[in-house]
């Protein structure tokens, strides 16, 4: 195929005016000016970006944004400059630090039967928010389903987060990670944790699969990956990325102990352990034992019914009854109460952080 290049158009009253501008002020090249007497075109490139500027083109002058390790480095230190074509020139840091808003704490119920509609997300998966209000932004939990299976349009990718986790509710899915061998197939009670920035694709998915996704904060980036080759060829299951790890865990491998609420087993996932506390998950059924009231002083408790019926009961509030497919949310030092848990409830629980204490 021949070569095929880009340009983006920019309008300019007076050429003279706007050379100087992106040449010595943006650092960019001249490339190509005409006609000699009387310029009226002009191409300069630079910081990946091919321009041409012409005079009485009919575009509007556009915003330009320029991504630096040192943004204090390009154009004098500042963030925001104006071309004389009115072009808007904006700088910003290239990796920012990522910021975990204040949790906005609330007691939040979302059920299944109130029929919240489902959205379609990347690469054609369906998305049910879990949490409507975010907590602030400060975290997003999705009920996540591709109804048709086979080979998922997934490329590789990884996301900006503080904390992530996918547990499989239905269904199964192969996903390649970063540095994990081949291809990890999740089944219903198995989780991933996927550590910061971890490079990774979603392979194949069965009919109806559906997962539950947990991302920190709520609005975090996804950037694709189109020079990492999956699987990589090194395994290295210790590595840590921003000091967490990557946890499959496996539901056929599960070891249950009495859970910190009474009347309630537990299962620990190892999340706790493998993200230095950042987050908790832990699978709860029912265990021996009259259940009771109890307050806890995590930051975020968001709670997914998986399976089985529960009354869920809250200081100063109607109870609400539950079933599989719901969700809730418990601020930290509010008093409830899980009562009536049916025989087969499951409930799969994620704190933040990871060590959690209850008051009875």
């Amino acid at each position: 195929m021949s070569e095929i290049i880009a340009e983006v158009r920019l309008p300019t009253q007076e050429l003279r005016d706007d050379l100087p501008f992106f040449t010595e002020r943006l650092g960019m090249r001249l490339d190509m000016i005409y006609p000699a007497d009387d310029p009226q075109v002009a191409v300069v490139s630079g910081h990946g970006l091919r321009l041409r500027i012409e005079r009485d083109a009919t575009e509007p002058p556009g915003t330009i944004r320029l991504l630096a390790d040192d943004p204090d480095a390009v154009a004098g230190g500042a963030r925001e400059l104006t071309a004389p074509n009115g072009t808007r020139i904006e700088v910003a840091e290239k990796n920012p630090p990522l910021v975990l808003p204040p949790t906005q704490h609330s007691f939040v119920v979302r059920r299944l039967a109130d029929q919240a509609p489902w959205i379609v997300g990347r690469a054609g998966m369906q998305y049910r928010d879990l949490i409507p209000d975010r907590l602030g932004g400060s975290i997003i939990a999705s009920h996540i389903r591709i109804p048709d299976g086979g080979p998922v349009p997934d490329m590789v990718h990884y996301h900006k987060v503080g904390f992530q986790l996918i547990y499989c509710y239905r269904g199964w899915v192969d996903v390649l990670y970063e540095d994990q061998g081949g291809p990890r197939r999740l089944t219903p009670g198995d989780c991933f944790i996927q550590p910061p920035e971890i490079r990774h694709r979603v392979l194949e998915a069965s009919d109806g699969i559906e997962v539950i996704e947990i991302g920190v904060p709520a609005l975090h980036i996804t950037e694709i990956d189109h020079d990492m080759q999956l699987p990589t060829a090194q395994v290295r299951p210790d590595r840590e990325w921003q000091g967490q790890k990557f946890v499959h865990n496996r539901a056929a491998d599960a070891v249950w102990q009495p859970h910190r609420l009474p009347g309630f087993i537990a299962r620990d996932t190892t999340i706790a352990d493998n993200t230095q506390g950042v987050a908790g998950v832990q699978v709860l059924r029912r265990g021996a034992g009259k259940t009771d009231w109890a307050a806890h002083d995590a930051d975020i408790h968001f709670t997914f019914v998986l399976e089985g019926t529960m009354r869920l009961e809250g200081e100063g509030r109607d109870p609400f009854d539950l079933t599989a497919g719901d969700a809730f949310v418990i601020p930290p030092g509010y008093r409830t109460r899980y009562a009536d848990p049916s025989p087969d409830i499951e409930l799969l629980e994620v704190t933040l952080p990871g060590q959690v204490e209850v008051r009875t």
